[in-house]
């Protein structure tokens, strides 16, 4: 028998890699001899470099500022001319300097810089992974860094950050790096947010960031300003493109500025990973997640695994944490069955401290459930 590990992180306790080895390993404690394929997945956020390092892209290190301007040290993910950069791991809310958030002043600069090195490198497809940014600054910080200059009323560039466009006169794009206009970029996108309003990306996301009240109104306001100086330097409005406001605006500068295309997370990801070639000659595939709920069945991992398995006639189980979805819901999103921590321990905290032996000890039960015929008595 074969059976294809593919879950996603348990967040807090355990990174996609490690849910995937634990698995595995309590899969091959009762079945030895079953075939167990690790391929740990991402929905296109934090933890996507490292997904696609386990699959067989290289780490290349790199030098980049963080959220508020520090140096930070960093690394994306390549595998021939593809080049995989991670926001979160440049300039996301866990590279703040001692956790203080600076919802007004902090950029994406970084993620520039880093995708900046890798075209240098020679890469001519970058895919961006734009969870868990630190900011709110429209991609201005991006584009700045690949070449472009905002300017004020008196001509000089203005400071980083959401707050300080309110003062931008002018986008000048001439300095763009032209090795761009042969570069394919896709950015993973699961929001439909525009860049501006009620649910845009200051007052959705923006608290979530450390913003005041009057902050998301200063940073709206600055966002709104800021959309149509881009529009007056490209001669198209992107603020209200479904996704424009992901990442504190990075996807709408992306999209409007860069011809970037935005694609659900999960479907980039396991395209990068040949996902629908692993599932040759399966049995089973093991997917999951730290809970399973509502918000999985909106395009998270491992909806999206289930998806592809059972278009291709692969049953599919899931292992998490805990799972608030009935088992209607699951058979409705392809999963046969999900298999939880809570099962085994009531105590929430004791699962999330003990995760990986209690994980386990789950695939060991999964194991007995599913691969009656490899299992050693």
């Amino acid at each position: 028998m074969r059976v294809v590990v593919a879950p996603d992180k348990f967040k807090g306790s355990l990174t996609a890699v490690q849910v995937a080895e634990r698995v595995g390993a309590g899969l091959q404690a009762v079945a030895p001899e079953v075939d167990v394929v690790a391929l740990p997945v991402a929905d296109g956020g934090d933890g996507t470099v490292d997904v696609a390092l386990a699959a067989g892209f290289h780490a290349v290190p790199a030098t980049a500022s963080g959220p508020t301007g520090e140096p930070v040290q960093t690394r994306w993910a390549r595998r021939g001319d593809v080049a995989i950069v991670e926001l979160a791991a440049v300039c996301g809310l866990v590279r703040l300097p001692g956790g203080r958030p600076d919802p007004l002043g902090a950029s994406s600069i970084g993620l520039g810089e880093v995708i900046g090195a890798a075209l240098a490198a020679g890469c001519r497809q970058i895919v961006v992974a734009i969870g868990g940014s630190a900011g709110t600054d429209g991609g201005a910080g991006l584009l700045t860094a690949l070449g472009a200059v905002v300017r004020d009323a008196t001509g000089r560039p203005v400071p980083l950050g959401g707050a300080a466009l309110a003062g931008a006169t002018s986008l000048d794009l001439t300095g763009l790096d032209p090795r761009l206009a042969v570069t394919d970029l896709v950015v993973a996108c699961d929001v439909d947010n525009p860049l501006c309003g009620p649910r845009g990306a200051a007052a959705v996301y923006g608290p979530q960031k450390g913003a005041t009240p009057a902050d998301v109104a200063t940073l709206d306001a600055a966002l709104g300003h800021w959309a149509g100086l881009v529009a007056d330097a490209t001669g198209t409005d992107h603020r209200d493109d479904p996704g424009a406001g992901a990442a504190g605006g990075v996807a709408f500068a992306a999209r409007a500025v860069l011809g970037a295309a935005l694609r659900p997370g999960i479907d980039l990801v396991l395209d990068l990973l040949r996902f629908d070639e692993h599932l040759a000659g399966a049995d089973l595939v093991v997917t999951g997640e730290g809970a399973l709920d509502e918000q999985t069945l909106a395009g998270k991992a491992p909806a999206g695994v289930a998806a592809v398995a059972r278009a291709a006639g692969v049953p599919v189980v899931a292992v998490t944490g805990h799972s608030a979805l009935t088992a209607a819901r699951l058979r409705a999103a392809g999963i046969e069955q999900a298999y939880a921590l809570t099962d085994l321990e009531p105590d929430v905290a004791r699962c999330i401290a003990d995760a990986g032996p209690l994980l386990e000890e789950l695939a060991r039960g999964l194991a007995r459930d599913r691969l009656r015929g490899a299992v050693v008595t």
